[in-house]
Formats: structure tokens, C-alpha cells, sequence
């Protein structure tokens, strides 16, 4: 499978940014799709996730802020960033795995760079 982001930029605190996550390979549907990111110094962390049955989750400090949704029909998995602060300010990258297999025994894409600066 590969996994090809796009989205990112530079964005005032307060804008608003979608990254998109087209997979090819292998449809989706089976797959429990993610979004997580890393900044300098840190590690990787989960920012939102969508499972295959339609579940989502998000970490405490994107909720209310982030919205994934998945467009199975697309291959496509969305990230939907609102009121973004300058601590989102990261590398964002998808991911896909199997259910209830470890996320990093998936497969990842290259990454997207997004900067929340004034």
C-alpha cells in the first residue's frame, strides 16, 4: 500500500487547514485509518483515528478542533483542522493498519508540514 498526504502549509493561529490521505494499493475498507504527527523533539502521537467499522477517537488536546472522516469510495482519508494553535505545528502524517494490530506494523506516508505562525 502506499499512503500520499497532502494539505499542509502555513496558517495563521485561528485558520483553518484539511489534509487529505489518498491510499493506493489496497481499499480501505479493511483498514482502521489514522492521523498522527511529530514535532521537533517529540515523539510521533496519535492525533485522530477512524476505525474500519466507524468508530473515531482523538487526543484530548484536538478535540472539538479536529474532524477525520474517510471517503471509502476515494481511498481517501481526511483530517479537518479548525481553530489551529501554534502547538499544532508539526509534521502530519497518515496511517493505515489492520484491526487490532499495532498502528506502527502499518503502513505510512511521507509526511506533510504543518506551521501555525503569526
Amino acid at each position: 500500500a502506499q499512503l500520499v498526504e497532502s494539505g499542509g502549509g502555513l496558517v495563521q493561529p485561528g485558520g483553518s487547514l484539511r489534509l487529505s490521505c489518498v491510499a493506493s494499493g489496497a481499499a480501505i475498507t479493511i483498514y482502521d485509518m489514522g492521523w498522527y504527527r511529530q514535532a521537533p523533539g517529540n515523539q510521533r502521537e496519535l492525533v485522530a483515528a477512524a476505525t474500519q467499522d466507524g468508530s473515531t477517537n482523538y487526543a484530548d488536546s484536538v478535540k472539538g478542533r479536529f474532524t477525520i472522516s474517510r471517503d471509502n469510495a476515494k481511498n481517501t482519508v481526511f483530517l479537518q483542522m479548525n481553530n489551529l494553535k501554534p502547538e499544532d505545528t508539526a509534521v502530519y502524517y497518515c496511517n493505515q493498519h489492520l484491526p487490532f494490530v499495532d498502528p506502527g506494523a502499518g503502513y505510512w506516508g511521507q509526511g506533510t508540514q504543518v506551521t501555525v505562525s503569526s
